[in-house]
């Protein structure tokens, strides 16, 4: 197979699940990453990389589809980027995941591994996020075949594309948002806060944000909803119009009576990040408690929690458990954010000692400490590289169990050096990636065997994972 550009390979028997959302197909002994296709699909492929053993390319055609679809439950399937998996039987989703996890553990790791346990599914698949961001834009995205039909029948594409909408950003298109009507991965009233919000600014004629010229007063909202019963909404304006603010405000609290905090931020950066911005609190408290177990957390606008609260219980418990306390153990909580696991599994820890580089986290970890009257917790601001050395160990002790919950891109090779240098009894390792955790593993090998490894589903139709290792150091 020559690679020439533009390429487009037909009748392509898909195999299998590979991973980030790609199937596979073999074709003259060349492996096809597929974009938009899943096991049993007969497809039409345009290839985006060509490789010598190896190419990605995109769905353009179906030619048969899989016995293993189903009809999606969302109308904005395959158009606003989300829900990449909502075609598969929420079974089949959790076998692919579960195979996710054990071909990265094993490619990847090349450390001895036991048997890894069936993965723990959501019992919820829908409305299981507390936390939803919608962002608002003067330009609405058209799919290509509808912006086709649109020109083919002489309709006007300029002005269809100039609408004001509220959605989620099209998937590799900055300056359009593709308009939703319902999402499913919130109750309400989430969509109707989002519909109320465009309605009005539609009425009072005030403009909708232009990303791309970066003009306009409308921008983000976001809605945070605990199990508690709270709710939080923060509004995000590109100017301040004092006039416009307090009366969009007004509006949402006389109709959402739930809202129990509203804030607002002025954002006049390029990017959407709260970062270095100070949201504003209109009504309430500025923040929201939810619960894990009996444990109480203050959440803020900016805290990071994670964003399906029953199976974060359950990733906890299951941490806990892997941590094997017994009310002796000196814990440090790496990547520690707002110290929710330190927290959660503090009543089986005799201290617990939480480490995270951001300050506005770290901060979050000691007052949540200090509702739940813990006080063998602490939380530090650091690089836990730099801030673990003889003279902390000497002041807070030499930790017994080490758990780390690292970002995506996994741990750093110094971070995983320095826990070589500790020599913990027990490491548990929390990861949102099995690939880069199974890197660290391989490293983590030189002195480490793997005890335990529980795969958990935060994200029903989408394709990430969860996965806990439990790590004992070598005798």
């Amino acid at each position: 197979m020559r690679r020439q550009k533009n390429v487009i390979l037909e009748n392509i028997a898909v195999e299998d699940y590979a991973a980030e959302g790609k199937s596979l197909a073999r074709l003259d002994g060349k492996v096809i990453f597929i974009e938009g296709a899943i096991p049993g699909d007969v497809v039409d492929v345009v290839l985006l990389k060509n490789k010598k053993d190896w190419a990605e390319g995109r769905t353009t055609a179906f030619k048969k589809y899989s016995p293993l679809r189903i009809e999606p439950f969302c109308t904005h399937f395959g158009t606003c980027g989300g829900c990449q998996w909502q075609m598969l039987p929420y079974e089949q989703q959790l076998f692919y995941k579960q195979k996710q996890v054990t071909d990265n553990l094993q490619r990847i790791g090349k450390v001895a591994l036991p048997p890894i346990q069936p993965i723990i599914g959501c019992s919820n698949t829908t409305q299981y996020r507390n936390k939803m961001e919608y962002t608002f834009s003067n330009k609405k995205f058209i799919p290509d075949d509808a912006f086709r039909k649109m020109k083919a029948m002489g309709e006007d594409t300029d002005a269809a594309v100039l609408q004001d909408v509220g959605g989620f950003h099209a998937k590799g298109i900055f300056d359009k948002v593709v308009e939703i009507d319902v999402c499913h991965l919130q109750a309400e009233p989430t969509n109707l806060i989002r519909k109320a919000v465009a309605d009005f600014v539609k009425q009072n004629k005030l403009p909708f944000y232009d990303i791309k010229h970066k003009t306009g007063w409308l921008r983000n909202i976001l809605v945070r909803m605990a199990g508690t019963g709270e709710m939080m909404v923060n509004l995000v304006i590109n100017h301040e119009d004092e006039t416009a603010r307090i009366q969009l405000l007004d509006h949402l609290l006389a109709s959402f009576p739930g809202i129990t905090t509203l804030l607002y931020t002025i954002n006049p950066k390029v990017n959407d990040s709260l970062l270095g911005l100070e949201p504003v609190t209109y009504f309430g408290k500025g923040f929201i408690i939810e619960k894990l177990e009996d444990f109480q957390f203050k959440i803020s606008v900016k805290s990071f929690f994670q964003t399906n609260t029953k199976q974060a219980e359950n990733l906890y418990r299951i941490t806990r458990d892997f941590a094997e306390l017994n009310g002796e153990q000196i814990v440090y909580d790496l990547y520690c954010g707002t110290g929710s696991i330190g927290i959660f599994v503090s009543r089986l820890a005799k201290k617990v000692i939480g480490v995270e580089l951001v300050e506005d986290a770290v901060k979050d970890a000691n007052e949540n400490a200090l509702l739940n009257n813990i006080e063998h917790a602490s939380f530090f601001c650091g690089d836990t590289i730099k801030i673990c050395d003889d003279a902390f160990f000497a002041t807070h002790g030499r930790p017994d169990v080490i758990i780390t919950d690292p970002p995506r891109a996994g741990m750093h090779e110094k971070l995983v050096e320095k826990l070589l240098e500790i020599a913990a009894p027990i490491i548990v390792y929390v990861s949102c990636n099995p690939a880069t955790q199974a890197r660290d593993l391989s490293l983590l090998g030189e002195k480490y065997t793997v005890e335990k490894i529980q795969p958990v589903d935060m994200f029903p139709h989408t394709l990430h994972i969860e996965n806990v290792v439990q790590l004992k150091l070598k005798k």
